[in-house]
């Protein structure tokens, strides 16, 4: 064509004749291209596929007359695109479609090298094209399933570029042995590898019954790692299986086939973006876009209503704005209605069902059949009868090689997305968040909460990306949460983190749950952020003393408040029933060894069971400690079963206690083993509240199951005559209490009373554990909340005992680290650490009440040096009261200010609930941002310094102390728990959180002190030491008048009253 062009450039205009015959020499008579009317400056080519060009031949005509450049540029006006509109939308590829049945392609001559020599040829007049198509254009369905395939591949390339771990995973279930079904799987196995799918084929016998089928693909829905589950169909079942039910039980974020219900009820309503549309509508889709025609406005007949293909094609077509008729193999006058198609879409499974006569000239044909038919040979055919019907179409897909590679293809890309789908970032969370009407006075915090109905908790937990399997119910308002989903949002990278902790705090506390609550509300309600609240679980032993609940207050409170307060799901009972049986297990070693020979013993701990001696695997346990090596029980020597079978408890150094999670006084100091039946092996021992159990520390800092068996296992509970501790795995009783701790493990779901997410999860003491709530809470919640969200957790006491400890143990088990530190002050723990006396003055804007609050700015300062040392920055809140003056405010914005505080916020959450503390979520939200490219979290003392140095360290930088003194109990034990290995893990200082010396009534900044610690105790378990500094009472007692005078049932409405 360029030389007959060149060879004619000064010659009269080419005729059509001429260019016909030329294409035609150079065998290109399937593809012609026509140069249309008289441009300058640029050359239009449209190519007409398949069109045969005849001449003198009436139908169809297209006369088009260009005169002169200004004429060329009306013309491209009027047939032309609109700007940033592809071609195929130009009314001149419209036309080209409607009359020609072909497709026109605008190429410009700056993107045409060959044609760059030719701008300035002029064609004189116009001529006219004269066209008759003889045959259907094939759709090569491999063609195109090839190229989508490639498409996939590239996009799976760019994914794994940026998630290296990405890797999806295709589970076919096959029952029974069906040859077709082979067929089918093999090519989807096939596909599957040449994209880069992991694809698993569970063939499962054809004896399975419908119960063991579905459990199986429950166990699929549940695997984190299998993104695309189909279940290959007919069922070769022996048994009757309700295959509905079956394909029903596929999640349907899993669904890559689109049958389940929930897909198809998407597809029916037009949510396409959130459907997994069935593989071979899909296909078809697929196939009439690459004919180019325009498929809004057509008329498209469906002929078959199967719930694989043809409803769900009926209904895609129809949101592709088609007008759309199903008919079916029952459909009278079924051939008036195929000819009335502009396309047609036959899916019936009935040979060659549509003839030719019944097909609109022009239209296009998508035959979704597939047939076997025997005659001569075998051969596969459609629903249409496919020599007849290429007569009469435009476009028709051939049987084989037309929808079925295409349906495979879709299987794959619908794969693909849907594992793409667990990578996307977390958005926004669709909350339906409560708008509390504010009352004044603020009435009780248990009359808040009823006035107001939760949402139910699987709503919410929908709501924050929860899956149905994730979340067990425990009632309607709280939940727990499976730790799957950490392993299905491991490549999701984590929210920001911000610690809340505060200064000395006075005995009522300084409001920090208040604030936790207060900021995640502002965050999620009022600036569209999602944010999630991680708290601890309170003991009921001060609910029902004298603090009362713990569920924040007014309007910043997580609810159902007497839920949260008395049972919750019963964590606190799995920690007193393990913390029990431990100290059930220790004494009944005791009396045992003390009353059996070794022998006895030996056979009393192996028994004999069916005929023979077999170790357990806590039993293995014991053994490997020992270093002997695991045989037959049999086979071990005297010596080896003496050491197997006695721990040699030395009952003077046991350390283990009994807990109740209530506040009970006379239990501090009791007798054990008094029955006669006990023969004389009493001793003295104690209980402590549930909250002081060691076990209570395992469970916040634990990461997992394993983690969690490992840590019960190290427990020491006391030493051997020789020294040497004694775990709960020489008990053999570690695995008993995993058993007991396993449910406790998953973190509790609950809301704030505005409709934002809690977790409840742990409630370790403050001062002789870390006092914070659980690291898998956090760990769920930062993946929860996406890269954008923010995670709110607590720290107990202030700053110089719950941070410090949140710092130093559990950031340094959890690997995390806090963006923020939000430090919550208030006027009463000011004027208390400025010298006011106790009970808190009254509100005076006197110079003296003002130079209170002046000097208690000293202590506050001191916190804000303290985190500062850990590379945290620090907003100070000031929890407001009404009785708090403009004077002091400013006084406490100056001081903070001046010491490094990023900003200074009044808050009044308890009033006003999330709006109160919109001004702190605000700065906490700039703040993150600015902190995530500088902030740099140190420790304060790295695991190889000994003990000695990491208790001086903690006194002399964060409390102040001049040194520390060590009482001789506390050198023998330092010497002890060095010589067993103990003096690499962290210190927990169980001080006062009154002062930041020992003594609880040294105010202020206590300075020129030296630090007594009395004893030094190891939590091999929960990993750390703790130091006793003064005396700490781990069991509270009751008051004159304890909460539980207010506490009571309504018995109509079974409301609880009176709880705060």
């Amino acid at each position: 064509l360029k030389r007959l062009l060149m060879a004619r450039r000064h010659k009269p205009p080419l005729s059509l004749r001429r260019l016909a015959n030329f294409m035609q020499r150079k065998g290109r008579n399937d593809k012609i291209c026509v140069i249309v009317g008289t441009v300058t400056n640029d050359v239009r080519l449209y190519r007409v596929p398949k069109l045969q060009v005849k001449l003198n031949i009436a139908f169809p005509t297209v006369k088009l007359l260009f005169s002169g450049p200004r004429k060329a540029r009306e013309a491209e006006k009027h047939f032309g695109p609109a700007p940033g509109v592809p071609h195929s939308h130009s009314k001149i590829a419209e036309y080209c479609r409607e009359k020609m049945s072909s497709s026109a392609v605008i190429f410009h001559s700056r993107n045409i090298p060959i044609w760059r020599t030719f701008r300035r040829m002029l064609f004189d007049g116009g001529w006219q094209l004269k066209t008759n198509q003889e045959m259907a254009v094939l759709i090569d369905g491999k063609k195109i399933a090839s190229q989508l395939r490639q498409k996939i591949r590239d996009h799976l390339s760019t994914v794994k570029s940026e998630f290296p771990k990405f890797n999806p995973k295709l589970a076919i279930v096959q029952v029974g042995d069906r040859q077709d079904s082979n067929v089918y799987i093999r090519n989807k196995l096939k596909a599957a590898d040449e994209i880069g799918i992991s694809a698993q084929l569970i063939k499962l016998s054809s004896a399975i019954g419908e119960f063991e089928l579905i459990d199986r693909i429950e166990k699929l829905n549940t695997d984190p790692d299998v993104h695309g589950i189909i279940v290959q169909l007919p069922l070769d079942a022996s048994a009757e299986i309700d295959a509905e039910k079956v394909i029903n039980s596929i999640n349907f974020e899993k669904d890559v086939d689109g049958l389940t219900l929930h897909n198809a009820g998407r597809l029916a309503r037009g949510e396409l973006e959130n459907t997994i549309v069935p593989c071979t509508p899909k296909g078809c889709l697929e196939l009439l876009k690459h004919t180019g025609i325009n498929i809004s406005g057509k008329h498209c007949v469906v002929v078959g209503r199967s719930r694989i293909v043809g409803g769900p094609v009926s209904a895609l077509m129809l949101w592709q704005n088609a007008t759309v008729t199903t008919c079916h193999s029952k459909t009278t006058n079924l051939a008036e209605f195929c000819q009335s198609a502009d396309i047609l879409i036959v899916a019936v499974g009935r040979p060659n069902l549509i003839q030719g006569s019944w097909i609109k000239p022009r239209a296009v044909v998508i035959d979704c059949g597939i047939n076997v038919v025997e005659d001569d040979a075998k051969r596969l055919v459609g629903d249409v009868e496919f020599e007849s019907a290429k007569q009469v179409a435009s476009f028709i897909t051939p049987v084989p090689g037309g929808v079925g590679p295409m349906t495979v293809a879709m299987l794959m890309s619908n794969t693909v997305d849907a594992a793409c789908r667990t990578l996307k970032r977390v958005k926004r969370w669709p909350l339906t968040p409560y708008e509390p009407v504010l009352k004044s006075p603020v009435p009780s915090d248990l009359e808040i909460s009823y006035s107001h109905k939760p949402i139910s908790i699987d709503k919410l937990a929908n709501s924050i990306g929860l899956l149905p399997h994730e979340v067990e119910q425990y009632g309607k308002f709280k939940a727990k949460v499976s730790l799957d989903v950490l392993n299905r949002y491991k490549e999701q990278k984590n929210g920001s983190y911000v610690i809340v902790t505060s200064m000395s705090p006075p005995s009522r506390g300084a409001g920090k749950s208040t604030i936790v609550i207060g900021l995640t509300q502002a965050l999620n309600v009022y600036l569209k952020t999602n944010s999630f609240a991680c708290l601890r679980q309170p003991s009921q032993g001060p609910t029902f003393g004298m603090k009362g609940g713990a569920a924040g207050g007014g309007y910043s409170q997580v609810v159902p408040m007497d839920e949260f307060n008395l049972h919750l799901t019963g964590d606190f009972h799995a920690i007193v029933a393990a913390t029990n049986l431990l100290a059930a297990a220790v004494e009944a070693r005791l009396f045992h060894e003390s009353t059996s020979s070794t022998e006895a013993l030996y056979k009393r701990l192996v028994p004999v069971k069916h005929g023979q001696r077999v170790f357990t695997d806590n039993q293995l346990s014991r053994l490997e400690k020992l270093n002997i090596r695991p045989k037959h029980p049999d086979q071990l020597n005297p010596e080896e079963r003496e050491q197997f079978s006695r721990l040699n408890i030395d009952s003077g150094t046991i350390t283990w206690n009994r807990v109740v999670d209530t506040n009970d006084r006379f239990l501090r100091l009791v007798t054990v083993g008094q029955s006669p039946s006990e023969k004389g092996h009493s001793r003295q021992c104690r209980f402590d509240i549930a909250a002081a159990s060691e076990i209570a520390a395992i469970l916040a800092l634990t990461t997992g199951l394993g983690d969690l068996r490992r840590r019960l296992g190290r427990i020491v509970v006391a030493n051997d005559f020789q020294g040497r501790p004694v775990c709960a795995d020489d008990l053999s009783v570690a695995g008993a209490l995993t058993a007991l701790m396993k449910d406790a493990l998953r973190p509790n779901l609950m809301q704030t009373l505005q409709g934002t997410p809690v977790f409840v999860h742990g409630g370790p003491f403050a001062n002789i554990a870390h006092g914070n709530s659980s690291i898998l809470a956090d760990w769920i919640a930062l993946k929860l909340v996406g890269q954008d969200g923010v995670v709110v957790t607590e720290a107990g006491f202030g700053a110089d005992v719950g941070f410090e400890k949140f710092c130093n143990i559990k950031c340094r088990t959890s690997g995390l680290c806090a963006n923020v530190a939000v430090v919550v002050v208030t006027m009463e723990a000011l004027k208390l650490h400025g010298g006011a006396p106790e009970p808190r003055p009254t509100d005076d804007s006197s110079p003296d009440l003002l130079a209170f609050v002046e000097n208690g700015c000293l202590n506050m300062i001191r916190h804000i040096e303290n985190i500062h040392k850990f590379g945290t920055p620090v907003i100070v809140a000031v929890n407001k009261y009404s009785t708090d003056t403009t004077a002091e405010l400013d006084v406490v914005r100056r001081e903070a200010l001046r010491a490094g505080a990023l900003d200074v916020v009044v808050c009044d959450q308890w009033a006003k609930g999330g709006l109160g503390c919109v001004e702190l979520a605000e700065a906490v939200s700039k703040a993150v941002r600015q902190q995530k490219s500088t902030h740099s979290f140190k420790l304060l003392y790295p695991d190889q310094w000994s003990i000695k140095e990491k208790i001086e360290t903690i006194a002399k930088e964060i409390y102040g102390a001049d040194g520390v003194e060590f009482a001789v109990d506390a050198e023998k034990a330092l010497a002890k728990l060095t010589d067993q290995g103990f003096d690499k893990l962290p210190v927990c200082m169980a001080k006062t959180q009154k002062s930041f010396s020992n003594d609880p009534n040294w105010k202020g900044v206590p300075s020129g002190y030296t630090l007594p610690v009395r004893d030094v105790q190891v939590c091999a378990g929960a990993g750390f030491l703790y130091a006793l500094v003064g005396e700490i009472q781990t069991m509270p007692g009751l008051p004159i008048r304890p909460a539980f005078f207010d506490i009571d049932v309504d018995l109509e409405t079974e409301f609880v009253k009176g709880l705060f």
